[in-house]
C-alpha cells in the first residue's frame, strides 16, 4: 500500500512542477496564473541553478549575467524552473527573477534599423550574444535597445521572445 502511495505523490509532485507536460496554448503557473512557457530576465548578477525547488537541492549551474534573458517553463512555491538560450537550466528562486524582457542577439553583425524595413537606416550594429532590452514586436520586427543604440531588427535574430508574440 505504501508503495501505491509513494507512486502517487511522485504523479501528483510531477504534474505540480510541470515535469513531462508540454506548454500547450493557454496553460498557467499555479501558483502566479501567468503563461507558460514566458521569458523573464536574472535579476540578480548570480543566480544559483538547483536540480530542485528548494534551498536543499543540489545547485548545477550558477548564472553570471545580469539581464540574461530565460524562459520560466515551470513554477513551485517560490522557485522557477527555467532554461537559458541553450537549454541549460534548473529551479531558480523567484527573488532572483525579473519581469523586464531582455533578448540575446542571435546573429553576428546584426542591422538595428532606424524602422521596421530592410531598407531602412542602420542605426548600429550588434554582435551576436548580445543582451538587448525588448521593446515592441510587430509579426516579424522586434524594436531592441543596447548600450544607448535603438532600432529595430528581425524577431528571427532573436532568442526571448516568441515567433508569435506581439508586444506595444
Amino acid at each position: 500500500m505504501w508503495q501505491n502511495n509513494g507512486v502517487v505523490r511522485g504523479v501528483v509532485l510531477a504534474l505540480c512542477l510541470g515535469i513531462g507536460a508540454g506548454a500547450g496554448a493557454g496553460e498557467r503557473g499555479p501558483v502566479t496564473n501567468l503563461p507558460i512557457p514566458r521569458f523573464v530576465s536574472l535579476k540578480a548578477a548570480i543566480g544559483n541553478v538547483r536540480r530542485g525547488p528548494s534551498l536543499s537541492h543540489k545547485i548545477d549551474w550558477v548564472f553570471k549575467r545580469r539581464n540574461m534573458p530565460l524562459q520560466i517553463t515551470a513554477e513551485y512555491g517560490h522557485w522557477r524552473r527555467v532554461q537559458d538560450k541553450d537549454g541549460a537550466g534548473g529551479w531558480v528562486h523567484y527573488s532572483l527573477l525579473s519581469g523586464v524582457r531582455m533578448v540575446i542577439v542571435e546573429r553576428d553583425l546584426l542591422p538595428l534599423l532606424a524602422k521596421p524595413d530592410p531598407q531602412s537606416q542602420i542605426n548600429a550594429h550588434a554582435e551576436a550574444g548580445v543582451v538587448a532590452r525588448l521593446g515592441a514586436c510587430g509579426l516579424d520586427w522586434c524594436r531592441i535597445s543596447t548600450d544607448g543604440f535603438k532600432g529595430w531588427v528581425e524577431k528571427t535574430a532573436l532568442w526571448g521572445v516568441f515567433t508569435d508574440e506581439l508586444r506595444d
